[in-house]
């Protein structure tokens, strides 16, 4: 660490120069291998160069042995064959053998012998004496005695053991080299008698020697087996006739073959050489080739071999010296990276090594705790740095206590979170080195600790309301279920806000938000000090009263509560007012289990929804079984949609002016196996909670526009649509292929909607009424004036028709009935061109009043109930045999 504080670590700590080191010795190694390499490659192809000179030379021989040995052998069969003619003349004496020899005769046979070799001389005949007597060659013949010559004394003293003998001679004939064959001529009784020779010049032998093509630097040398130099090729004249009893090359021949370096005895350069003696003839053949020839090719190999090899050693030093460079760069880029990188971090450090010495503090740890950049220098120990931070105020408690904890279990990772002086939380991570040293980390937490906190608070109470939430509010109920009291209970309230959601559609989520806030503030103000209210998520909430003695205590808490939230808020500038249903649970009267006191508490509350809501219902057993029973139904239903087994009726509507049928309304009708007749109103219902609505919807679409294929063209067909269906988003696709499967005009169709379809996305139904318009499909607004807006919607969309609901028809004929609102819609209708159909008329006063006030329609029992699909069709048929046709 430098003087100022600041982390230095020396880049053998962190890195060792391993990368450097072991490049260089990798690239190294690498030259040294590639060095070697190719010596070794050099070396390997010298020697199968070498070898390979030896082979060619080794055949060469071979080739010329067999030659010469077939070639000696032809002279020496003539020899035989002249000393056996000779023989068989009867030349016992050496007195006959020169008188019968010497005649032209015996010079003509001699002639014709040795006519088939031109390159070797003609046979020659000498006596016992030495003297020339008979010549293939000359005739007359010269005078010639070669009593002097040594084979001529070996055969006359009987020192040759051989019949044939080979000597190189200067020829007094030929005045030259010549290389002499004599055979011995021997009488009945083994006496010397005289001797055919036959001679050859050593260029005879090298002209052949010249066709053999052994390439520069060859030679090819003919010795005699005494060790003497017969002929060779190159030819060196001074050479022919000399010795080379001390050449190696000298002990092969009298092995009779052989292959070997050596210096050469006749041109003194290296050759190597290869030897074979003739099998019949004391004749050596040896080819030999200079080293330097043999290696010519090698030399070029090697060339190319240590150029490749040098600028691959020289690639390699470049590339070692850039990687070196560039590796150092880095290192020392990675060093000062980090450097600033520990010195940056949130985290304080220090490292320890094994003697428990300090080897790097950052700048963090020093700012963290106040300390003294001077007094925390490598080298110091961690008792020292302990003992500062005691003495600058950093640290509580005893810090011999503190440091032998930390050293006695710094040999494996541990952490802890310790208090500052100034109250923050520091979280401590001592992480063990191989090297016996150790790395300790200090991060402030205080920050993650309160949000840690403030997630857990999260975690348990709603965000909006700060009431415990649903998991909250499950735990506690459960440990105050455990805790009851014997003689006591417990209630659960579940409260539904009514209504709640037109305020969120008319008034903004802001607004919904506030009341919310506020009904969750009067909800904590009537609740005793054991007691707790939760919001369980949306509009809904729940009290747990505690040590409840009677029904009475519920009762007024209830009445608190009831009062709390009917009370006006002040919402951002809105005064808001709202209302409640709540089910009442009790433990253990109703259920000790906490599943089942909330299902019962649930239970409660949608039975007080279902009475008309605004009010609270006690847990009661017959909701369960209804809860069951509904759910029977449902079941029953979903299955009976799958099995198509729901039935579609159908009432007419019949003109009030001409007691015509203009239309029929499809009803659909569930005959159950077990219950008989469901009504609509039981199980409509369940179907449009369920979502199941749209599947039967579609049948009924589907299957009442295919029937009313089949009725006189002029009845209409009308079809009833669920608000669920038009939350879909499907609607107009699935009426368009309803029309295109069944082939019903799309002008015979009409679909009566209520206004709760216009209520919860008025702009999107009212662009897909639009769109079925556009299509030629009549719409009809169904049981008009008894919602809150149906005026503005009539405003909004053009409807086709109005149909006025029952409940002003039923008292259209009293004095104080409905009959004035009747003629008010009746004229609205007028006004914006609509008809008018009145719904369940039953009596013809009813009927004769609706004329009277103007009203397009009837339809109701005063003409006919619902009927299925045949008898609605006999219906028609009956109904337009009679000019009138009124119940």
């Amino acid at each position: 660490m430098t003087a100022d504080g600041k982390a230095s670590l020396d880049i053998k700590a962190f890195f060792r120069a391993g990368p450097i080191r072991w490049l260089v010795v990798g690239g190294v190694f690498l030259i040294a291998a590639t060095a070697i390499g190719t010596a070794v490659m050099v070396y390997n192809f010298r020697e199968r160069a070498l070898k390979s000179s030896e082979r060619e030379l080794e055949n060469t021989v071979l080739l010329l042995e067999r030659h010469f040995d077939e070639k000696c052998e032809d002279l020496a069969t003539v020899q035989r064959d002249i000393v056996t003619q000779i023989q068989l003349a009867g030349s016992a004496t050496p007195g006959n053998f020169g008188r019968q020899l010497s005649t032209f005769e015996m010079h003509e046979i001699l002639k014709a012998k040795t006519s088939g070799h031109p390159d070797i001389a003609g046979a020659n005949v000498f006596d016992s004496d030495g003297k020339l007597i008979n010549s293939s060659e000359n005739w007359p013949v010269p005078d010639v005695n070669i009593s002097d010559r040594a084979f001529f004394k070996a055969f006359k003293s009987g020192a040759a053991q051989d019949p044939a003998l080979i000597e190189l001679v200067w020829g007094r004939m030929y005045k030259s080299w010549v290389i002499i064959f004599a055979y011995k001529i021997a009488g009945p009784n083994g006496e010397f008698l005289g001797l055919v020779t036959r001679a050859a010049t050593p260029a005879s032998f090298e002209k052949y020697f010249a066709s053999v093509a052994l390439g520069d630097g060859a030679a090819v040398s003919m010795y005699h087996r005494d060790g003497s130099l017969l002929a060779r090729y190159p030819h060196i004249e001074t050479k022919i006739g000399s010795y080379i009893l001390t050449s190696p090359i000298y002990q092969k021949i009298l092995l009779g073959h052989g292959t070997m370096a050596l210096t050469s005895p006749i041109d003194g350069q290296e050759r190597l050489a290869s030897a074979r003696v003739l099998k019949n003839f004391p004749i050596a053949i040896v080819a030999s080739k200079t080293v330097s020839a043999a290696l010519a090719d090698w030399r070029d190999q090697t060339r190319f071999l240590i150029g490749v090899g040098g600028s691959f050693v020289l690639l390699m030093s470049a590339m070692l010296s850039l990687a070196v460079r560039k590796l150092s760069r880095q290192h020392r880029m990675e060093k000062q990276r980090l450097d600033t990188a520990i010195n940056n971090m949130t985290q304080g450090l220090l490292l320890f090594d094994a003697s428990q010495r300090l080897v790097v503090c950052n700048q963090r740890y020093i700012e963290m705790y106040g300390l003294s950049a001077g007094a925390l220098k490598p080298g110091c120990s961690f008792r020292d740095v302990i003992a500062h931070r005691k003495a600058t105020g950093s640290f509580l408690g005893d810090d011999e206590e503190y440091c032998s904890q930390i050293l006695r279990d710094v040999w494996q990772r541990n952490s802890r979170i310790i208090e500052t002086t100034d109250g923050r939380s520091v979280h401590i991570i001592n992480e063990p080195l191989a090297d016996g040293g150790w790395v300790a980390t200090h991060e402030d937490i205080t920050e993650r600790k309160r949000a840690e906190e403030r997630i857990t608070h999260l975690a348990h109470y709603d965000a909006l309301t700060d009431l415990p939430n649903r998991a909250l509010f499950r735990e506690r109920l459960k440990q105050e279920l455990a805790d009851i009291a014997p003689g006591q209970q417990l209630a659960v309230l579940y409260i539904d806000i009514d209504e709640f959601k037109s305020v969120n559609d008319s008034l903004g989520h802001m607004i919904g938000d506030e009341l919310l806030k506020s009904v969750a503030v009067s909800l904590n103000r009537c609740i005793g000090g054991a007691d707790f209210v939760a919001r369980l998520g949306g509009d809904e909430f729940a009290i747990v009263q505690t040590a409840v003695k009677a029904e009475a205590d519920v009762a007024d808490l209830v009445t608190r509560a009831f009062d709390a939230i009917r009370a006006p808020y002040e919402c951002l500038g809105h005064q808001v007012t709202t209302d409640a249903s709540i089910g009442i649970a009790l433990a253990p009267q109703h259920g000790a289990d906490l599943d089942q006191i909330l299902r019962n508490a649930d239970m409660a509350m949608y039975a007080a929804k279902s009475a008309g809501r605004r009010t609270h219902r006690f847990f009661e057993p017959d909701m369960d079984a209804q809860v069951k029973a509904r759910r029977v139904l449902e079941m029953d239903l979903r299955q009976a949609i799958a099995d198509e087994a729901l039935e579609v009726y159908y009432q007419p509507s019949v003109s009030l002016q001409g007691n015509r049928i203009n239309g029929c309304e499809a009803l659909v009708r569930w005959r159950h196996a077990e219950r008989g007749m469901i009504s609509p109103a039981e199980f409509i219902p369940i179907a449009e909670e369920t979502g199941l609505i749209n599947q039967l919807g579609e049948w009924v679409l589907a299957t009442a526009c295919a029937e009313a294929t089949r009725w006189p063209d002029d009845i209409n067909l009308a079809v009833n649509v669920s608000p669920v269906q038009f939350r879909s988003g499907a609607l107009a696709l699935k009426i368009v292929a309803a029309l295109s499967a069944s082939g019903l005009p799309a002008n015979r169709l009409e679909l009566e909607i209520t206004e709760a379809v216009l209520i919860r996305d008025d702009d999107a139904a009212l662009q897909t009424l639009h769109q079925l318009r556009a299509i030629g499909v009549r719409i009809a607004l169904d049981d008009f004036g008894t919602g809150y807006s149906s005026l503005s919607y009539l405003q909004r969309f053009p409807f086709d028709k109005i149909k006025i609901d029952r409940c002003f028809v039923n008292d259209i004929a009293e004095p104080s009935g409905s009959s004035g609102i009747v003629r008010a819609v009746v004229n609205i209708a007028a006004e914006r061109h609509m008809t008018t159909t009145a719904e369940g008329v039953e009596t013809l006063q009813q009927q004769e009043l609706l004329r009277s006030l103007g009203c397009t329609e009837m339809q109701g029992y005063l003409f006919s109930a619902a009927k299925p699909a045949a008898e609605i069709r006999q219906l028609f048929l009956a109904h337009r045999t009679r000019p009138v046709a009124v119940a």
